[in-house]
């Protein structure tokens, strides 16, 4: 439990976000969640997240500002409101191919907006500090599974490079102040209220109405994907655990890799629908592949994926048929 923890949430009005503050106001923390509401996708989508978490929310732990996390003044005023013990720091601006068409904004949300978070929480007293990293560090890795030791200088997006400098400017925040500090590898994140322009929110969508979906690639492309439940808990039990390690990066995946191929025969299968295929080439910034290594992960969290792509895109397209009146949803 977490009776004794007033947490700062950033980015908790998004997909991974207010699934995390349900879980946190659960298990007995007091949240204060922070979101800029940024327009890459509408408003109302996050609202409505906001009002998930508040519907669970039966002993009002949870509170919410407006606010950019590159406003230290507002950040550091929001942490100080709930004498804020620790952060999970979710914000960014996310996303592989829109990061090529928008690199400083992505260096000013994830770089400068992290530096800005850190700062923050030291200024503030907090005690430990868990950041959002993501599976898109390990870049064209050859070598599989991907494991947190393994090199990540050679990121092939904007999106990657802002989060390889994530875990560059926490290390050296950790080094120079001794704040504990997780960083956590996000590998490909699914089920009820992911963002719509997602691949398997789009398949979801357009395969139950007979549209064509696009296929970048011959469909051999493979994907560790992982349930949002899953992630929840691995960043709780990161929660927990950082201070015993100071500084530390863990894989969150599913270590259970499903080829494009499947994963789009999957969603048929799901909405009982065949899909219709436009082929097309690859995406510049795509990787091949990706698949976490969670062996520390399991050793030191006893962190471990338990819903299946199968199950989980059932949970979500149950969730995409009960909402569809937000806006990119059936």
């Amino acid at each position: 439990m977490l009776n004794n923890e007033q947490i700062l949430v950033t980015g908790c009005a998004g997909f991974i976000g207010s699934h995390l503050c349900e879980s946190l106001v659960a298990l007995g923390a007091r949240v204060i969640g922070v979101d800029n509401f940024d327009p890459f996708y509408d408003r109302q989508r996050k609202e409505q997240n906001l009002e998930s978490i508040r519907s669970a929310d039966s002993d009002g732990r949870f509170g919410f500002r407006e606010l950019d996390i590159c406003d230290l003044d507002a950040l550091s005023d929001a942490m100080r409101s709930i004498d804020a013990t620790g952060v999970i720091h979710l914000a960014a601006k996310a996303g592989v191919r829109p990061s090529i068409e928008d690199p400083g904004g992505y260096a000013r949300a994830n770089v400068l907006g992290t530096q800005s978070l850190l700062s923050a929480a030291s200024g503030c007293g907090c005690e430990r500090v868990v950041c959002a990293s993501s599976s898109s560090v390990y870049g064209n890795n050859t070598k599989v599974p991907f494991g947190e030791n393994d090199a990540v200088n050679h990121p092939i997006s904007p999106y990657a490079a802002t989060k390889v400098s994530c875990e560059l400017i926490a290390h050296a925040h950790h080094h120079l102040t001794n704040l504990p500090i997780a960083l956590l590898r996000f590998f490909t994140v699914f089920g009820p209220r992911q963002r719509p322009d997602l691949a398997m929110s789009l398949f979801l969508d357009r395969v139950s109405r007979g549209e064509t979906i696009n296929r970048f690639g011959d469909g051999t492309t493979s994907r560790d994907y992982t349930f949002v439940d899953d992630i929840v808990a691995g960043i709780v039990r990161s929660y927990e655990r950082i201070d015993a390690h100071g500084y530390r990066i863990w894989n969150l995946g599913g270590d259970h890799p499903t080829t494009l191929n499947e994963l789009i025969a999957t969603v048929g299968e799901v909405v009982g629908k065949e899909p219709r295929i436009n082929e097309m080439g690859m995406q510049a910034g795509d990787v091949e592949r990706t698949w976490a290594d969670l062996s520390r992960s399991r050793d030191e969290l006893g962190y471990s994926a338990s819903i299946s792509v199968r199950d989980g895109l059932i949970a979500q397209w149950a969730w995409m048929n009960a909402n569809a009146g937000l806006a990119g949803e059936r």
